[in-house]
């Protein structure tokens, strides 16, 4: 691997984590923590993480507790939930609370099938991108006659090779959560 695709390494994992990331929230039908990330709470002034002012466990395939470490926020970590409008029924026990997860229907299913190729196609883009800024930097490397027309042509396969590598690896990614989304 040349210098330039090392160069930018990082920001290509990055975009695949941030990927992985953002898919682990789509339902698949059955209970998974991961489902409640990036809901924040409005508790002691401030907006705070769900996992920072509660713990959550699953208690079977289709449901999940959300138990405060402080009872007095119970009420706000309800709201944050129920705005977050993630489908699920929420059930306040006093104190803690039960996450119940629907059965989804074919239609939903495919709905989130949507957004899963939406969010592939933008995690492909962010890759297109660093590919551009990679190639960019090998032809002005070209021009400043620091490598030869050779080097370049050959950088430049290279780069696309890791750039197919990386797409099929989102794809692989995107095909294991699909079979997890239309699993019934």
């Amino acid at each position: 691997m040349n210098k330039y695709i090392q160069g930018k390494q990082e920001e290509f994992v990055k975009s695949i984590d941030f990927f992985k990331k953002e898919i682990a929230v789509l339902r698949t039908g059955r209970a998974n923590p991961g489902m409640l990330d990036g809901i924040l709470v409005e508790a002691y002034g401030a907006k705070t993480p769900l996992n920072g002012v509660a713990s959550v466990s699953v208690s079977d395939a289709r449901s999940m507790v959300v138990a405060p470490w402080d009872k007095s926020v119970l009420k706000d970590i309800e709201k944050a939930i129920v705005e977050a409008d993630l489908g699920l029924g929420v059930v306040n026990d006093g104190d803690k609370i039960r996450l119940n997860i629907p059965a989804m229907t074919e239609e939903n299913r495919k709905h989130l099938v949507k957004k899963l190729n939406e969010q592939m196609e933008e995690a492909r883009i962010a890759i297109r991108k660093i590919r551009e800024e990679v190639k960019q930097d090998i032809e002005t490397a070209e021009d400043d006659k620091e490598i030869s027309e050779d080097d370049k042509y050959r950088f430049v396969k290279e780069l696309d090779e890791e750039v197919h590598k990386l797409n099929d690896e989102i794809k692989q990614v995107r095909d294991k959560k699909e079979e997890e989304i239309m699993t019934i």
